[in-house]
């Protein structure tokens, strides 16, 4: 069976991740985790916040990758620890990773990305745009 690859997607909020990974994930039939989805699901439930969406989705992915299946996963991924989560998850499966880490360098055009886009789950909260340069001078 030939392995799969798991391309980890990473950046702040506006920053494109959803889109680039609906894109892929279409023109390469590939699996879509988005961690946004399995949050809010949790959140729903009655889990509150916490790592308990970035640990089932590592699980899934791996699960996924053992197929052969390409994997997107779409998440912020703010800390090392959880990216490298995404690295051993595809190597336990076997699998290549591709890292790809997306900004938008222009500050006005990430606020009005921020402030303008639809969300996907009603009840979700809005990042705050104010939240945006903080984790920029924090190198996220």
């Amino acid at each position: 069976m030939t392995p799969g690859l798991l391309v980890s997607l990473s950046g702040l909020p506006g920053a494109g991740k959803t889109t680039l990974a609906r894109g892929l994930c279409r023109t390469l039939r590939a699996v879509h985790l988005c961690i946004d989805s399995i949050e809010h699901a949790l959140r729903a439930e009655g889990f509150g916040d916490g790592p308990g969406g970035y640990v089932a989705a590592y699980a899934v992915a791996e699960d996924n990758l053992r197929l052969g299946l390409t994997v997107v996963a779409d998440c912020v991924n703010p800390l090392a620890v959880t990216r490298q989560s995404w690295r051993d998850a595809a190597a336990r499966a076997g699998a290549g990773i591709v890292e790809l880490v997306l900004t938008c360098p222009d500050p006005s055009e990430h606020r009005r990305r921020v402030e303008n886009r639809t969300l996907d789950w009603t009840g979700l909260a809005r990042p705050a745009p104010a939240g945006l340069g903080a984790c920029r001078r924090q190198g996220r």
